[in-house]
């Protein structure tokens, strides 16, 4: 059943949510926004009530590769903004286009049900200072990022000491005078481990498996910038990276660092170098997976024990979308299985923007899947027969556009595509319903 005509609601006002409410503007769509945090930026507001922001966090992508094609950021930026220049960034979008008046801000939603079957529209409840309340809307589009759900793992034993997650650090003084251990080696953990070099007393980071360290710079320039204009198959592409990281990076195994168990972009890369510097000049050392905990004693799977004073850790996120039943979004194992990432294979009225991860797909990348959205949305409304067209094809099955590439089984890798093969589907279904030849 096609969504029917009437106003949409829209949860989230982060980059995501920024470029559908931006979108939804253009084509004419009436919708309501809602936001828990007081303005826009989503986990890049630093100050949000659920945002996992640190102090010394940067983009790492360049901010040429990051950008809204249709709204670079200012000259004068950094290539690899702070997250203060980030929120600044999104708050500029939003006056640029206008966005704020569509948002309720400082609203909680806390329910979302469908009043009846497929297209038949959705009751939104929610909380703000006033108290609670609920209203009625023809669609339903969820927006509200994907990194605020701490993945907490347990481990065996007891630590005396403190124990935190990644979403709890904010400053690198909360290492002061302290023995630390960083679990995990993604992004966040090896940019926190270089803060805790810095302001600990040792510190050392546990990892379970290896990575593919890619550096921010190569030749001068932003890495993620050289390249890209040859399309190139994967194998052949895997050859020609992984020949310029060993130039680049040489090899992580010196420093101690586990080799990889997968192939280069069957996970995502880590985008730094200065964890290899500090691992290379004795700051910080490489440990293995966690055996069990005792006092101030951490026991690891190789046999040795070291005592820290903090254990931090940088264990990434879970999906979570704690406002509505997991049933409702055809919830499969880790993730949603939704067409393209976005698009419920049996409802027109409910869709989820920005559970998507792929190295390169920037913030444009996630525009075109909005568009996508939106594009399908005014179609099925005008009985555009480029929008039934692709309502048939996402209800033949779950495409998640990897590309063949076979990705790690990981949670975090549940949502993650193929960048180029994604692009291609999103950007040529927005194009058929847009009318292009």
């Amino acid at each position: 059943m096609s969504i029917a005509r009437g106003r949409l609601a829209l949860i989230g006002a982060g980059p995501m949510g920024l470029a559908a409410a931006k979108l939804l503007k253009e084509h004419g769509l009436d919708f309501q926004g809602f936001e828990l945090n007081s303005g826009v930026g989503g986990l890049w507001d630093i100050e949000g009530p659920r945002s996992t922001m640190y102090e010394t966090a940067h983009l790492i992508s360049s901010k040429t590769m990051t950008e809204f094609t249709d709204f670079p950021m200012r000259a004068e930026v950094a290539d690899y903004p702070s997250h203060r220049e980030m929120k600044r960034y999104f708050q500029d979008f939003a006056e640029h286009f206008d966005l704020l008046p569509h948002y309720r801000f400082g609203a909680e939603v806390l329910r979302t049900e469908p009043l009846g079957g497929p297209g038949e529209g959705w009751r939104i409840t929610w909380r703000d200072d006033s108290g609670e309340h609920a209203e009625d809307f023809a669609g339903l589009l969820i927006a509200n990022g994907t990194l605020s759900t701490p993945n907490m793992p347990t481990f065996k034993g007891q630590f005396d000491g403190e124990l935190i997650h990644s979403s709890h650090y904010k400053s690198a003084g909360q290492f002061d005078d302290k023995r630390v251990l960083i679990v995990g080696a993604g992004n966040s953990g090896c940019d926190i481990a270089v803060d805790a070099i810095h302001h600990g007393v040792a510190c050392d980071l546990s990892m379970r498996r290896g990575y593919y360290f890619v550096p921010k710079y190569v030749f001068g320039k932003p890495a993620d910038t050289l390249g890209g204009a040859v399309k190139l198959p994967m194998p052949i592409k895997r050859v020609i990276d992984g020949t310029i990281l060993k130039w680049f990076v040489g090899d992580p195994q010196r420093y101690g660092f586990p080799k990889p168990d997968y192939k280069l972009y069957e996970s995502h890369p880590v985008v730094n170098s200065l964890v290899l510097y500090h691992a290379g000049h004795g700051d910080l050392r490489i440990r293995p997976d966690i055996e069990r905990l005792d006092g101030r004693t951490v026991h690891f799977k190789d046999g040795s024990q070291s005592e820290y004073d903090l254990i931090l850790a940088a264990t990434g996120y879970k999906l979570d979308y704690p406002f509505i039943d997991k049933a409702l979004l055809n919830w499969r194992g880790d993730a949603p299985h939704l067409y393209l990432n976005c698009l419920h294979p049996g409802r027109d009225d409910l869709f989820v923007l920005g559970m998507v991860e792929a190295s390169g797909l920037g913030w444009q990348g996630r525009h075109e899947q909005a568009e996508m959205v939106v594009r399908y949305i005014k179609g099925l409304r005008e009985g555009s027969p480029e929008a039934e067209a692709l309502r048939q094809t996402k209800a033949q099955g779950f495409e998640r556009a990897t590309g063949g590439v076979k990705y790690i089984d990981l949670p975090r890798m549940a949502y993650y595509v193929n960048k180029a093969t994604y692009r291609k589907a999103v950007t040529g279904w927005v194009r058929r319903m847009a009318g292009a030849k």
